[in-house]
């Protein structure tokens, strides 16, 4: 009887896998276009929601519907994903009333893909368990070049049988999708990789700067190290805008300073010192300080670089 039940467990989730066709979309910008085409291109139907409908009309035009209000583009969907800015962001799209919890059904899958606070995505599980709600955190890495591509990384906090519905979601979007633990181990996760880039960009920033003050040729340099014990991801994208002086954003500073505030307070909260992640922040902060929040993260390269320190103006 066990093994009969069990059967047909395992066959009702295969089948809530295939059914699942309708979602609600949440926070479509620099990484949510992409993700959105992503999930389109894999034949969901997809319902967005924007403050402002002309940043979206490319993605309209290409099939996603838009709803006017969180409500109407989250109530009958199958699942429900959001990718904002911020943790108040988090907040007031799942809590605020009216909002995802006070309209989605009954047995929708909420999934946060937002960089958030760990904290915050139990509170967000526990609320929605109560509900009937089927609630992870997915953050993702991997960026804007990620996204388009279709190949983040996302890594996924929950209850692991939720987390095995949604992967035809995820492998619509990412190609490295892993399973972190229960409830916020996801963001944790996300705020260990971020712990790494900020060492890593900072350090690709410095190197940068000492090999142009003792008169390197750049391309040279760049062709010499990137395959060597020093490569990295961070060099690979960033190296080359680093050198051109293009700050176009992939991922706005802004963001990432709350990313290593997060994981900050985190690594206080389990006694541990992190001074390298506390210096990047402290460089980062300045440079938002000086009017640079929305340029792109290789531009902490401006921090090392007294001639072009961003000045806030044009």
């Amino acid at each position: 009887t066990l093994l009969a039940s069990s059967a047909a467990s395992d066959v009702y989730k295969r089948q809530g896998r295939t059914n699942m066709k309708q979602i609600g979309f949440i926070g479509v910008g620099i990484m949510g276009k992409s993700m959105v085409r992503n999930l389109m291109k894999a034949g969901y139907e997809l319902h967005i929601y924007a403050r402002t409908k002309g940043k979206v009309e490319d993605v309209v035009s290409e099939g996603a519907v838009f709803h006017e209000t969180i409500s109407a583009c989250v109530k009958g969907r199958d699942a429900v994903i959001t990718i904002v800015g911020f943790p108040q962001d988090v907040e007031e799209v799942y809590f605020d009333s009216g909002n995802i919890l006070d309209s989605v059904d009954e047995g929708t899958y909420l999934i946060d893909m937002t960089t958030t606070s760990p904290m915050l995505s139990e509170k967000l599980y526990e609320e929605g368990t109560k509900r009937g709600l089927h609630v992870l955190d997915a953050p993702v890495t991997g960026g804007d070049t990620g996204a388009k591509s279709g190949t983040l990384s996302i890594l996924v906090g929950g209850d692991r049988e939720d987390y095995e519905a949604c992967r035809p979601l995820f492998e619509a979007m990412g190609s490295n999708i892993n399973y972190e633990g229960k409830a916020g181990c996801g963001q944790h996760c996300k705020l260990a990789n971020q712990i790494m880039i900020a060492g890593t960009l900072s350090g690709v920033c410095e190197a940068v700067t000492y090999a142009k003050e003792k008169g390197l040729d750049m391309e040279t340099f760049m062709c010499s190290v990137s395959t060597g014990a020093a490569g990295s991801k961070q060099l690979d994208l960033y190296g080359p805008k680093i050198i051109s002086g293009d700050y176009a954003p992939g991922f706005f500073i802004k963001h990432f300073i709350k990313d290593m505030k997060l994981a900050l307070i985190e690594a206080n909260k389990s006694g541990l010192d992190l001074g390298v992640l506390s210096q990047v922040l402290a460089n980062y902060e300045e440079l938002e300080a000086e009017g640079g929040g929305d340029l792109g993260t290789q531009a902490l390269i401006k921090f090392y670089d007294e001639d072009h320190r961003y000045s806030g103006e044009e």
